[in-house]
């Protein structure tokens, strides 16, 4: 019973029969959102087929050992929590601009300095932990699983640019492996029950089989064996570059305290203290350093991994560190890093649907540990009405600025957490709310 219950506690010992199943399931959860980026900037620089192989290799390699430095924090670096780290889908639309003007080495160059100046804000978050309370973190926590919702639809019925997109078959699958999911989770105890989102992709996975919905012969070409070069495509720092990368590093130190947040709420039922803040967001931006050596773009928390956790309940290092170093595995032994790669899209899409809701629930948590009236209420509905608006339909700011809607014209989050911290810090409190809160404070 004492080894059962390790994987709710952050330092327990699980034992591998447990840890093993559950530290892939984390690994699956992000293994699309961590290459698609690098295959939508090897598209935009015409990479040939094996430079897009090579760079699928360094992202797995990278997000492997960025992982297991906040699992286990190098100093001050790391947040000690089982928080994935990955590359970043918000840095996409930025390195796309740079990389369009100063090719790769100019997006590389310009991520290396951003993730330099995270490290600084995460070493000076403690002081501006006031700035961040639940009302904040939480609306940008909503924000977060509320943005995601449609790119999980996406990814059920197909994956967005895909030619069979919305057809029967991917419906199916995506159908398949959600009510898998639901019904071990639900319906059955222990192991099986946590490991409910690793059963239903394991399902889709072999059900798309006979479906002739993969397609092996890409395993069969993938490497044995390589280990990726750093500084391959070198390195341009171009200030234009560098001011817009900059501007993105402020946003993901924000979403990554949300993340932190949501990992702590979720899994313990807490709030995140400053040295976790802090180290997380330290080990965000010396992920993305990494990352940037070694030929990949900004790395950050992953929030489809911090709804594994809300839904699970299993907050455990040890547990992430497996799938870790599963990650470093794929990232040496491509032929691994292939099998996974080779998932469609849909089979994620049953498994994201599910995760992606449990981080808005656990954002919902947040926001509701204090009385949702008056200021607060004004908040959050300001905040998620003009940030997940915007979000939604993006060509509401077309005739902005470029840089204007580069920063917040990607994501509602951007425009979500802005305007709950301003009107956190702007809005005056009414005399009842304090009353109210200073009455639950000395209860």
């Amino acid at each position: 019973m004492k080894n059962d219950q390790a994987i709710y506690q952050l330092d327990g010992m699980p034992p591998l029969k447990s840890a093993i199943p559950l530290g892939i399931q984390h690994i699956l959860a992000m293994f699309a959102g961590n290459v698609a980026p690098l295959f939508i900037i090897a598209n935009a620089l015409n990479l040939p087929v094996d430079e897009r192989a090579y760079l699928i290799q360094c992202a797995m390699f990278v997000a492997g050992i960025a992982t297991l430095i906040q699992l286990y924090p190098i100093g001050p670096i790391g947040a000690r929590l089982p928080i994935v780290q990955g590359t970043s889908f918000g840095f996409v639309p930025t390195s796309l601009a740079i990389a369009g003007k100063y090719g790769l080495a100019g997006v590389l160059g310009a991520s290396l300095i951003g993730g330099l100046f995270e490290m600084i804000i995460g070493a000076f978050l403690r002081p501006l932990r006031k700035y961040f309370p639940p009302i904040v973190t939480g609306t940008v926590l909503l924000s977060i699983g509320l943005s995601l919702l449609p790119t999980g639809i996406k990814y059920f019925a197909g994956g967005a640019g895909s030619p069979q997109f919305g057809s029967m078959k991917n419906l199916l699958l995506g159908t398949i492996v959600l009510v898998t999911i639901l019904f071990f989770k639900q319906f059955t105890k222990g192991i099986t029950s946590k490991s409910a989102i690793l059963i239903g992709l394991i399902v889709g996975y072999l059900v798309a089989i006979p479906m002739g919905m993969i397609n092996f012969a890409s395993v069969g070409q993938a490497g044995l064996f390589a280990i990726p070069t750093p500084f391959k495509y070198g390195l341009t720092f171009k200030m234009d570059a560098i001011v817009a990368m900059l501007l993105m590093y402020i946003v993901t130190a924000v979403e990554t305290v949300g993340d932190i947040s949501g990992i702590t709420m979720g899994g313990a039922n807490r709030e995140a203290t400053d040295k976790e803040l802090a180290g997380g967001v330290i080990a965000d931006g010396f992920g993305s350093v990494f990352a940037a050596i070694f030929n990949v773009l900004p790395n950050t928390s992953y929030s489809q991994n911090v709804g594994l956790v809300a839904l699970t309940g299993v907050m455990n290092r040890f547990v992430v560190a497996i799938g870790a170093v599963f990650l470093i595995a794929a990232g040496l032994f491509p032929k691994v890093g292939a099998v996974v790669a080779v998932m469609p899209q849909s089979v994620l899409g049953g498994a994201a649907i599910v995760m992606f809701a449990m981080i808005a629930i656990s954002g919902i948590n947040l926001i509701t540990k204090e009385t949702l009236t008056g200021k607060n209420s004004i908040i959050v509905a300001v905040a998620l009405g003009l940030g997940f608006g915007l979000g939604s339909v993006p060509e509401a700011l077309v005739n902005l600025p470029e840089a204007v809607k580069m920063i917040f014209g990607g994501s509602g989050i951007v425009v979500s957490g802005t305007i709950a911290l301003l009107l956190n810090l702007i809005l005056p409190e009414n005399p009842e709310e304090s009353a109210v809160r200073e009455t639950v404070a000395h209860n």
